[in-house]
């Protein structure tokens, strides 16, 4: 098992930042993105938690030789279960692979929150993704790890600028600003 871990901050309060992500997809960075379906969205009893599930579809270029192991084609399909906390002003959610899962399994949490230091202005955002191959041999299952951890993480970059666009359209009119660049940190750690 390999581990991903990204963070960074939005220069925009949680408010903003939850409401600006049930638009995020279309945009112009994440075009492997093809769909985002939601299949469930609920109201928990004191009314303080919305909770919702979606399926997303995903089309990338794929290795012919992972198509081949997973006898599939570049099609995948991600289940996302979400929960916006008003009580804790957190927007967490929760990712799997459907896909190709008994061959590897991406499993992602994504944390929205208030920035500690700027709390009213600042969004502060935390990633991690456990990608673990199932094969019988350890080099193939740390060459698709391996593999499956860059993917991964050109795709939140993607993401994370795709995302920045969304926001700056919707709150700055988009015009690009630069103190609008989120401070990047990331690290892969293995296990």
């Amino acid at each position: 098992m390999k581990l991903f871990n990204n963070s960074c901050e939005f220069p925009y309060s949680w408010d903003k930042v939850t409401s600006a992500n049930w638009r995020k997809y279309p945009n112009e960075m994440s075009t492997h993105v093809k769909a985002v379906d939601v299949l469930q969205r609920k109201i928990n009893e004191d009314g303080t938690k919305l909770i919702s599930e979606r399926l997303i579809t995903v089309k990338q270029g794929v290795p012919q030789w992972v198509m081949m192991l997973v006898g599939s084609d570049n099609t995948s399909y991600i289940r996302e279960i979400s929960v916006v906390d008003l009580n804790t002003k957190t927007l967490t959610m929760e990712s799997s692979n459907l896909t190709g899962c008994n061959i590897l399994k991406v499993f992602e949490t994504v944390r929205y929150s208030p920035h500690p230091q700027d709390p009213l202005n600042k969004t502060l955002f935390e990633q991690e993704a456990q990608i673990t191959a199932y094969f019988t041999f350890s080099k193939m299952c740390a060459k698709i790890e391996d593999w499956s951890v860059q993917r991964f993480h050109d795709n939140a970059m993607k993401g994370r600028k795709g995302f920045e666009g969304v926001l700056n359209l919707l709150f700055n009119n988009g015009d690009y600003q630069k103190q609008h660049q989120p401070q990047q940190q990331q690290q892969q750690q293995l296990l």
